[in-house]
């Protein structure tokens, strides 16, 4: 006797996920800015920094991006299986 999920809820969960990832990943990015920025505005040598934010910055954003992709296809493929799914019943 199991409950189905609403669909509207699930929905809402995954955008809601989504966006936090992004938020993530824009706050991550722009704090080793700042880092970076700051380093050279006390004029230390940024090494480190850089380093980690030429390996971090696209890391963060590949993986988003790519969560995002998967997102938007498995939604793109359900809402035209149940498109197909009510051409069929008709």
């Amino acid at each position: 006797m199991s409950r189905e999920p609403d669909p509207r809820l699930l929905y809402v969960l995954q955008v809601t996920s989504v966006v936090a990832i992004w938020i993530f990943v824009i706050g991550i990015s722009s704090w080793i800015i700042h880092l970076l920025r700051l380093s050279h505005q006390l004029h230390d040598v940024p090494s480190a920094s850089i380093g980690i934010s030429i390996v971090a910055i696209p890391v963060f954003l590949t993986g988003a991006s790519v969560l995002t992709y998967v997102f938007v296809g498995l939604r793109r493929g359900r809402l035209d299986r149940d498109a197909d799914d009510n051409g069929k019943e008709s």
